[in-house]
Parts: structure tokens; C-alpha cells; sequence
């Protein structure tokens, strides 16, 4: 006869609380989140080989995983797994994977399919439909074109930007900061990096890309609620490693500044005058342009915040990021890429020349200098 197991009551008063709740105690559920983080994490990015059992085995006709791997069932029970990129429909998607199915899920939506039909047409099921939509589930080059000819898509360049994104396997350097920084963060430095073009509007402090590190640092140190200065110096470092984008000069820059930004003080009239200095020192690099709204233009002719669009390959690739206190939202869809390109081309109608920006830059720089 087996043994019973003792419960052991002060045991289950630590994990539960309360005796008679069975609800876990708030410290105890976190690490026990933190676990499946990290379980899900570690499963993302094991490889994962599907095999077929060969010829003579009992199970013949059916998938494996290697030795390690708990089995899974069929796809007939789940809905998951038909192949290998089904297989990894687990793992946590990156910002590029992500706008890839949101990009395979527009091109559905301008078809009118629904995602039964998609997957009907496919041969797949409804739910591996939405795990690819949400960057969940892997979608090679293959699979991109069959479900672009599905949707009746006949947008060229759009399907070749999309294969090519299908194709990448490299990690990006800024997945070095992806437990020290906000996931945001990490984004913006993503979509830099693969930016075929790069415009900004500043009109609160001058263009992250171009600040000098005091400038930078002083902007940090004004968060609120105030940020530790471990924090501040892992933010410097990183958007100095950020800034390599453009001053290699392989990405065209174009930066948009109003006047009210380079007035602005954040941590005294040296540290500005020092920061207009090097902003006319970068507008003459290659590939840099810095062109002044100044305030006696007439109205106003962007948003109150600044904002940077980053152009993809293709235009429906593009996109906004603005800049707020309490993150750095992204925006992608059509309309909304639409509206800024109105804004950037209303900019580029009553912004001074380059050559005249140089000399406004000068003029403010050395009235601060003069106020010291």
C-alpha cells in the first residue's frame, strides 16, 4: 500500500497566504513569472530540429524532436506544428518580426479575407494564422510569397522587402542592453539601424542623434521621477552607440529644429553653447543636413512633440516614433505615415536653408555666449 505524503501546513501558509486561500502570495507569483520569462526566453532561442522517424519504426509517419524535447502532439490536436517554422511558435518576437505580421495581416485586410479563409487557402490553421500575424510563429520566404499570392497581392516591391526581412538571422548589438533597457528603447535602435533614411522635428531639446554626451546626460537627469545615475550613464552610453548611425554618414539624416530647442537650457548656458557648437560641426558632415524653424514663421507647422520618421525600403515600411515622457510609441499604419509626410514636406517649405540654419545656430550660440 503507498504511503500517503504529509502535507506540511506551515509550507502552504508561506506560498499561500491565508490558511484556507489558495491564492499565491505576490512575491511568490512574481518569481514564479520571472521563471516562465526565462523558460519561454530559453525556448525561443534553442534551436529546434524536427526529424521524421525512419523506416520500420512504430510511430512511423508521425513528427519528432530531438532527444531533450518533450513530444508534442499533431497538428490535427493543436493547430501548431506543420512545420518548422511552426515549431518555433512559441518564441517571443522581435520589433522586425512583429511589423512583418503586421504587414501579412494588412495585406489580408485589403483583400477582405478572414483569417479562416487565409488559412483554408493555406492549408494551415486559423490559430498558426494569427501566431504568424503576431510575429509569433516564423514565416520563411516560401510561406511569404504563397500567402501574398493568396491575398491576390501584386505590390512587387513591397513582397522583395518583406522576403528580404524573412531572410535575416543576425542579432542587433543593441540586444546587449535587452535587460538593462525599456523594450522601447531597443526598438527605436532596431529601426535606426535598418532606416534607408532619417528625418526628425525637434522642438523641446535638440535631436537625440546629434546631442553631445553633457547635453545628452542633463536631458537624462531631468527625467521624473529622477532617474539613479547608473541608470543616466546606461542611457548615455547607449544612445552614443546610437549615434554611430549617422555619423558614419551611411544614412541620410535630416534634422528639423525650432527655435524654442535651441534655446532651451538643461544644464546651464555652457553645456548649450558647447551643444549649438558641435550641431553646426555635424550640419556640415556628410549626409547631415540641420535646417531651423525659427519663431517667426506664421503658424506652426508640425506637432507640439518631437517626432522622428524613419523611412524602410518601401514606403509601407516607414516608420514615425514620437517622443514622449513616458515611452517612445511607434506608429506604422497607412494614414498615419501620410500625415507626417505632410508634416516633414510643410517643414521643408518654411525652414531656413542650411547655410542660413548655420548662421541662425551662430548667431544664438554666441548670444548665450555673451550672456555668461
Amino acid at each position: 500500500m503507498r504511503r500517503m505524503r504529509r502535507r506540511e501546513p506551515g509550507r502552504e501558509r508561506l506560498l499561500c497566504g491565508a490558511r484556507g486561500s489558495r491564492r499565491l502570495l505576490p512575491g511568490v507569483q512574481a518569481l514564479l513569472t520571472i521563471r516562465r520569462i526565462d523558460l519561454r526566453a530559453t525556448i525561443a532561442h534553442r534551436p529546434l530540429k524536427l526529424i521524421r522517424f525512419g523506416e520500420g519504426s512504430p510511430s512511423r509517419g508521425t513528427s519528432a524532436v530531438e532527444p531533450g524535447w518533450p513530444h508534442s502532439r499533431p497538428a490535427r490536436h493543436t493547430g501548431l506544428c506543420t512545420s518548422r517554422e511552426d515549431a518555433m511558435a512559441l518564441r517571443i518576437p522581435t520589433l522586425r518580426q512583429r511589423r512583418l505580421g503586421a504587414e501579412l495581416r494588412r495585406m489580408r485586410e485589403q483583400t477582405g479575407f478572414g483569417g479562416s479563409h487565409l488559412a483554408r487557402l493555406l492549408g494551415v490553421t486559423p490559430a498558426l494564422v494569427t501566431q504568424m500575424e503576431n510575429g509569433k510563429s516564423a514565416v520563411n520566404e516560401d510561406r511569404l510569397r504563397e500567402i501574398a499570392e493568396a491575398c491576390l497581392c501584386t505590390n512587387t516591391p513591397l513582397i522583395e522587402a518583406l522576403a528580404d526581412m524573412t531572410r535575416e538571422r543576425e542579432t542587433g548589438w543593441w540586444e546587449e542592453y535587452s535587460r538593462s533597457l525599456t523594450t522601447d528603447l531597443l526598438d527605436v535602435a532596431a529601426i535606426e539601424a535598418h532606416a534607408r533614411r532619417i528625418s526628425t522635428y525637434s522642438i523641446t531639446f535638440l535631436p537625440g542623434l546629434l546631442q553631445t554626451p553633457a547635453y545628452a546626460a542633463s536631458v537624462f537627469a531631468r527625467a521624473i521621477p529622477p532617474l539613479p545615475q547608473p541608470d543616466v550613464d546606461l542611457r548615455l552610453a547607449f544612445r552614443l552607440r546610437r549615434q554611430q548611425i549617422v555619423r558614419n554618414g551611411d544614412t541620410p539624416y535630416t534634422a528639423y529644429v525650432h527655435e524654442a530647442a535651441l534655446r532651451m537650457q538643461f544644464s546651464g548656458p555652457k553645456a548649450l553653447a558647447e551643444q549649438l557648437g558641435a550641431l553646426i560641426d555635424h550640419s556640415e558632415s556628410p549626409g547631415i543636413s540641420v535646417r531651423v524653424v525659427p519663431f517667426k514663421i506664421e503658424s506652426l507647422p508640425g506637432p507640439s512633440e518631437n517626432f522622428v520618421y524613419i523611412a524602410g525600403p518601401v514606403p509601407e515600411l516607414d516608420t514615425v516614433q514620437i517622443d514622449i515622457s513616458f515611452g517612445c510609441p511607434l506608429f506604422d499604419t497607412p494614414s498615419d505615415l501620410e500625415s507626417y509626410r505632410e508634416i516633414l514636406d510643410r517643414m521643408a517649405a518654411v525652414a531656413l536653408s542650411e547655410d542660413d540654419s548655420r548662421d541662425f545656430i551662430g548667431s544664438i550660440k554666441k548670444e548665450i555666449e555673451g550672456d555668461e
